[in-house]
């Protein structure tokens, strides 16, 4: 059986992210390839509200909390991921995420995954419909 940690097992997990999940085995290798791991320790503040979004984290392992001007919003745990706006686009980040356990995550910073997609034509069309839908729901948020 296939690890999250060996390249089968990262295409597997990042197929189930749905902003990723139209993108081919073959364009889902190359984002696995350039992204790292990265450990966070029970406490630690894995992304502030109000930074500067660098990219996507893949949770591998562990539990954290989400939080929005101070209020819990949801809990993550291992296959859960954050940061899907920041990988589209130079946001500043919406929620606090803390880490109530030690947390791995599988860390896609927003200018090595567009390097690896960029150059395959076939990645834009789902991802830019992806990114449309984000700013619908931004756009609804803010009417109402």
């Amino acid at each position: 059986m296939a690890t999250p940690s060996a390249p089968s097992g990262r295409v597997a997990l990042l197929a189930t992210i749905p902003m990723l999940s139209t993108l081919t085995p073959v364009q889902l290798g190359k984002i696995a390839d350039t992204g790292e791991d990265r450990t966070f320790h029970a406490g630690e503040t894995i992304v502030r509200q109000g930074e500067r979004g660098l990219g996507l984290y893949v949770m591998l392992t562990g539990n954290a909390d989400v939080r929005q001007s101070g209020r819990k919003v949801t809990s993550l745990s291992a296959g859960k991921c954050f940061g899907a706006s920041a990988l589209l686009a130079d946001t500043p980040r919406t929620t606090d995420v803390f880490a109530l356990t030690e947390v791995s995550c599988f860390v896609l910073n927003r200018w090595d995954f567009w390097s690896a997609v960029g150059i395959d034509p076939q990645a834009d069309p789902a991802l830019y419909q992806e990114t449309v839908q984000r700013l619908g729901s931004f756009r609804t948020e803010w009417s109402e």
